[in-house]
């Protein structure tokens, strides 16, 4: 079988795949949020932090929460790090430097994964797993608590359900944070990871707790590899779009992902949330229709970009891409240009970061591709919670657009949209960008920073503004040949981690307050219909003007440049 149809049958495999979980996990995610009675563990957790599960909160002080476990996860992951040297386990590694380590606490409790370290030869055993495994938990679950508190707002005056309990919610009123953000743990995301990893492990992933060994090398001489809990932590850092690699060579390391069928599991565990949280969507505001449509967006998306990498990696240019039958370079024999493909535009359209083969050795225009799925803000499907309060941010500015166009008063699922709404929305699409660009700008424009691009012109532009693309959309993953462990790097990509993670959230959290205090509108005969087709392709044309267009002078100078001049 050529290398083409082998990707498009891998494609369907994994639709159907996905087709297959998303009825059952979105129904099930939708109950754990909905439910009024708390596992016996779960009420052990609260007496231990101090937190009444039962207590509902507006939006204020959802946030706090949100913002003091997070803060709480940095000092923590940080100071874990800069102990390293003198903790158990350590398999002899020195402290992180400063710089790096507030990195990487940033990097990780934001879901960013951005990793500026070889990990096998700089972080051990303990802060590997009571470090950054416990926060691609914690931080994935924290993405799903906002997004809940979004849904909540939409589905307050239907739902007669608080967060914990079975009475209605009050006016304004998201929820508990602590509860959902310790339900979102125990009862989604340890019980799938548990699952993936032993399914990772019989497939020839490591899990060990050794030290380092030498080992021999083909070519002759030795090498030096040291184990770990790597399969548990895959499980969780794809199920939960995290993204960082327990090896630097990440998903490419046959020790992370050893075959092909486990690079498509790896596809289908970075996928299978953030879709299946449009039918707990649609559950919880009483329509599954409106969750259809938006699946339907993100499906539409997805697969276009699918498409278009393929084509752009497939494309026959030159006696050595003929050989190969494509753009080999940088990516896998083991998993082929069909398989890299999806797995890049899967990474880079959600918040994952993972990588499979290395999107610095793409064609230019493929090159592209994964920074303007990640431009687009990740949200097709984006990430575990990030991706569906994002897209719904972005179905109200089209709901906005279309009451322009006809006049009249914008609603979305009995929702008045009005002035504090946008504001709060626009300001949620405006500052993104705003990092990405500002910073982009300063590295370019600073003679210290240029110094660590490997390679000038177009292709080094596109090194540094994938950087802090991948930064501030909190993606993790990195265009190869750009040394960012610099302290201007180190500093300025966490300082892009923690206020692209943290800034959204607090306009997605006031605006879930603004909406749950409305009344609901009743629907009319001029109602825009936003569970149809039509709106589904409104939907995916703002999401590409709107956020696509910001980035377009830039991708100019990067990627469009040096795909078009290949």
């Amino acid at each position: 079988m050529g290398p083409v149809p082998a990707g498009v049958l891998q494609l369907l495999a994994l639709i159907a795949a996905l087709a297959l979980a998303y009825v059952p996990l979105g129904t099930y995610m939708a109950r754990v949020y909905s439910s009024d009675r708390h596992w016996r563990v779960e009420k052990w957790i609260y007496r231990g932090i101090g937190a009444d599960p039962d207590t509902e909160m507006r939006w204020p002080a959802y946030l706090r929460g949100v913002l003091a476990f997070s803060l709480a996860g940095v000092v923590f992951l940080y100071l874990l790090q800069r102990l390293q040297g003198v903790l158990p386990g350590s398999l002899g590694f020195r402290s992180i430097d400063p710089d790096q380590a507030f990195n990487t606490a940033a990097s990780f409790v934001t879901n960013t994964n951005w990793q500026s370290y070889y990990g096998e030869q700089a972080m051990g055993h303990v802060v590997q797993t009571a470090g950054l495994a416990v926060q691609n938990f914690v931080s994935a679950a924290v993405g799903m608590a906002v997004a809940v508190a979004l849904v909540r707002a939409f589905a307050a005056p239907r739902s007669r359900s608080g967060p914990g309990g079975g009475s209605a919610p009050r006016t304004g009123e998201l929820g508990n944070f602590w509860t959902d953000m310790v339900r979102g743990v125990t009862r989604i995301l340890l019980p799938l990871a548990l699952v993936a990893a032993v399914v990772l492990v019989a497939c020839g992933a490591v899990q060990n707790f050794s030290g380092i060994h030498e080992v021999g090398q083909f070519m002759g001489g030795d090498q030096q590899w040291n184990g770990g809990a790597v399969a548990s932590q895959e499980a969780i850092k794809e199920l939960g779009t995290n993204g960082g690699g327990y090896f630097n060579a990440n998903s490419a390391h046959p020790f992370e992902n050893p075959t092909p069928f486990t690079n498509l599991f790896e596809i289908f565990l970075l996928l299978v949330i953030p879709f299946a949280l449009t039918r707990t969507f649609g559950v919880m505001v009483g329509s599954v229709r409106q969750g259809y449509a938006i699946l339907a967006t993100m499906a539409t998306i997805w697969i276009g970009f699918v498409a278009l990498m393929m084509w752009t990696e497939f494309a026959h240019h030159g006696p050595a891409l003929q050989i190969a039958g494509g753009a080999m370079e940088g990516k896998e024999t083991r998993f082929g240009i069909g398989a890299s493909s999806i797995f890049a535009v899967s990474t880079t359209l959600t918040s994952t970061g993972a990588v499979d083969s290395f999107h610095s050795s793409f064609t230019g225009l493929g090159g592209g591709i994964t920074m303007l799925g990640m431009q687009l803000g990740e949200i097709a499907p984006g990430g575990t919670g990030s991706g569906l309060y994002g897209i719904l941010v972005m179905a109200i500015i089209a709901v906005f657009i279309a009451g322009l166009m006809v006049g009249r008063t914008p609603e979305y699922l009995g929702r008045k949209i009005g002035t504090r709404e946008i504001k709060c929305a626009a300001c949620y699409i405006l500052v993104t960008p705003a990092l990405v660009l500002v910073l982009t700008a300063a590295a370019m424009a600073l003679p210290t920073p240029g110094n660590s691009m490997t390679n000038t012109g177009a292709h080094g532009f596109s090194e540094i503004l994938y950087a802090y693309t991948s930064a501030a959309n909190n993606n993790g993953s990195a265009f190869a040949g750009l040394n960012a462990d610099t302290q201007w790097f180190n500093t300025t990509l966490g300082l892009a981690m923690l206020l692209g993670r943290f800034l959204p959230m607090v306009f997605v959290l006031a605006l879930a307050g603004s909406l749950a205090g409305q009344k609901p509108v009743p629907v009319t005969a001029g109602t825009l219909r936003t569970e149809k087709p039509l709106f589904t392709g409104l939907l995916v044309g703002a999401i590409l003007i709107i956020t696509g267009l910001t980035y377009f002078p830039a991708l100019a100078l990067g990627p469009l440049a040096e795909g078009l001049a290949s």
